[in-house]
């Protein structure tokens, strides 16, 4: 099932069946030129409304429609929008007001009334936008010409946010485990994350999924190696007749039965947790990067918001070419030379973000007290991104994000035994620190080349949670301010 976005026009009765005609006929092109300027979604065209009754039966519809994943509106006349107030009312999707025209110049010498009232967006798209305010709906907002690849690729990225927290509405999420003892950021209330994402979160014995682990068949185990053999540069140990194959055999072997008891429960995320393997013989490692580059949300010690995070932020890059991952700050270069943060975890970073084939390799992990994992070993790609967060601060949820900039690290990293990724945060590591701390950031995060920042905020916006932004022009003094009005904010007007 495609997702569609719905593209809805307004205009009213007043301007007679040719204009409306017109209209009809403008509002497809706009549709194309949309659709030729790459927007990677089926635009699905509605008749013109101009009447109350009818834009609320199309609202109930977007609405109802799970193929939906958003709805354009684009006033290309002036419709009175008293008329839309049930509708938008009723509206249960995320909503796009488009201010675009057809004519990208003004024909100046022939300009006449004609013109004027068919080409009345100026003004009609205030009168939608005013009543959008009065109702206090929130909305992305887009203005420029249609043609534009500028607005083309905003309506884009507003587009991927939309499949993103569609795809969080109707995720299903297993936690093998509980969470990390002790620890506060990975806690958090599942009731409000279904009410407020639509996540569903349950716990499962991890030793239901050890059950399905050891039924795998030899045969699905074979394929599997075959396949690691061709993905990966297999470590000499871990090759066929290698004194440590068996253990990339079970590596196979709990890929393959997670791979079946997350298809079979109709899971599209899940968490793990060192402290509680059951009869595993080891930490999944190589299993979850690969679920991971397949789509699938993951957090480590038990972390389902991260989990969550990163499945959402995987459906809103699918097809980019680019990579998001599971991430964790782990430790900083204060210099010599430009200040970064190595980032990695235990064994689970995705592969998607490999700047080089990965290679597949067994190392000894001091914890969790089971056999050596395997895990793919690799440098992150170089490039912009962005690293993402979400905490439960009690009353809400919020969501910090960095800009940053992943570049190849310094020196090689032979003793380095996992997948990693080195980054200079904008705008820079001390600014950026001191505001992520403010903030309350969590260690766990989602890190993305493939997803911007003004998506994230469009996503924020359509699941109703507190985003924070530390980028380029962030000072100390200035997010601290804001992080005390938020609170302020949201403690009068809880989304």
């Amino acid at each position: 099932m495609k997702p569609q976005i719905w593209f809805l026009t307004g205009s009213q009765h007043l301007y007679g069946p040719e204009t409306l005609e017109q209209v009809a006929d403008q509002s497809k092109q706009i549709q194309r030129m949309l659709v030729d300027g790459g927007l990677g979604v089926e635009l699905v065209g509605k008749p013109v409304l101009t009447d109350s009754p009818a834009i609320r039966q199309v609202m109930i519809e977007a609405s109802a429609d799970p193929a939906v994943i958003g709805v354009i509106a684009w006033m290309h006349t002036f419709s009175p929008a008293k008329m839309w107030i049930t509708g938008l009312d009723a509206l249960r999707k995320p909503l796009l007001h488009l201010h675009t025209q057809l004519n990208q110049a003004l024909p100046w010498s022939s300009i006449d009334m004609d013109f004027m009232n068919l080409n009345q967006a100026a003004h009609g798209d205030r009168e939608f936008g005013y009543i959008q305010t009065r109702l206090g709906v929130a909305r992305k907002t887009v203005a420029g010409h249609a043609s534009d690849p500028a607005l083309v690729a905003r309506v884009e990225g507003w587009a991927r946010a939309a499949a993103g927290a569609s795809h969080l509405r109707g995720l299903k999420l297993a936690r093998f485990g509980d969470n990390m003892r002790g620890v506060a950021v990975t806690e958090g209330d599942k009731v409000e994350a279904e009410l407020r994402f639509g996540v569903s979160v349950n716990t499962y014995g991890v030793n239901d999924l050890v059950e399905v682990v050891d039924a795998v068949e030899d045969k699905a185990i074979d394929e599997l190696v075959e396949q690691y053999a061709e993905d990966y540069a297999l470590a000499p140990e871990l090759a066929r007749g290698g004194e440590r194959h068996d253990s990339l055999r079970y590596a196979a072997r709990i890929e393959a039965g997670l791979r079946q008891f997350l298809t079979d429960g109709g899971f599209g995320a899940f968490t793990s947790n060192f402290e509680d393997l059951g009869g595993l013989r080891q930490l999944p490692g190589l299993a979850v990067q690969r679920l991971m580059a397949d789509g699938y949300g993951f957090g480590g010690e038990g972390d389902w918001k991260t989990s969550a995070l990163l499945a959402a932020v995987k459906a809103m890059g699918a097809g980019t070419g680019r990579g998001t991952s599971f991430m964790e700050d782990y430790t900083y270069h204060f210099g010599p030379g430009e200040q970064k943060i190595l980032g990695a975890h235990m064994l689970e970073v995705c592969p998607t973000i490999a700047a080089d084939k990965p290679s597949c390799e067994i190392h000894p992990l001091g914890i969790g007290n089971r056999e050596d994992p395997v895990r793919l070993v690799f440098d992150a790609k170089a490039g912009d991104g962005v690293v993402i967060g979400m905490a439960d601060l009690g009353d809400r949820f919020r969501l910090v994000a960095n800009v940053i900039e992943v570049t190849p690290p310094d020196e090689p990293l032979p003793a380095l035994p996992v997948a990693r990724a080195v980054w200079k945060p904008k705008p820079s590591l001390s600014t950026s620190a001191e505001a992520w701390l403010t903030a309350g950031g969590p260690h766990h995060t989602v890190l993305t080349q493939a997803v911007g920042v003004e998506a994230l905020r469009d996503f924020a916006t359509m699941v109703h949670t507190e985003l924070l932004v530390i980028d380029e022009s962030t000072t100390t003094h200035d997010f601290a301010d804001r992080v005390r009005w938020n609170q302020a904010y949201y403690r009068q007007f809880p989304a």
